[in-house]
C-alpha cells in the first residue's frame, strides 16, 4: 500500500489501523505523514473509548440523559470523517478539539 492509503486506512475502524501500523512497520522507508495520520488516528480511537465508559457510567446513573450522551458518542466518529479528510487530501493537520494533543505522543509509531 502506498503512503496515502496507510493514512486514510488507519481511520478506518480499529482493524484498519492495525493494518495500517503493521503494513507501515515493514516498509523500509518512513513517512512523517503516515506516522502523524497514524497518531491522530489512535488518539481518536483512545477519545472513543474515554467517551463511551463516561457516557456508560453517567447513563447508568442519570438514565434520562441517554439521548444526549448518545448524541456525544458520535463525536467520534465525526472526528474520523474529518481525519479521513484531512488524510486524503495529504494534510498534517490535527482533527478538531483533541488531535493537537496527541501529537507526538505515541513514541512507538516512529
Amino acid at each position: 500500500m502506498n503512503n496515502k492509503t496507510l493514512a486514510i486506512v488507519s481511520y478506518v475502524t480499529i482493524i484498519g489501523w492495525l493494518i495500517a501500523y503493521f503494513s507501515y512497520k515493514n516498509q523500509t522507508g518512513k513517512n512523517a505523514y503516515v506516522t502523524y495520520h497514524l497518531e491522530q488516528s489512535l488518539g481518536v480511537f483512545v477519545f472513543s473509548i474515554m467517551i463511551s465508559i463516561i457516557a456508560g457510567i453517567l447513563t447508568s446513573v442519570i438514565p434520562g440523559l441517554s439521548i444526549v450522551f448518545s448524541l456525544i458518542a458520535l463525536i467520534p466518529l465525526i472526528l474520523l470523517v474529518l481525519g479521513i479528510i484531512n488524510a486524503s487530501n495529504e494534510v498534517e493537520k490535527p482533527v478538531p478539539f483533541i488531535g493537537s494533543f496527541f501529537e507526538n505522543k505515541f513514541s512507538f509509531l516512529a
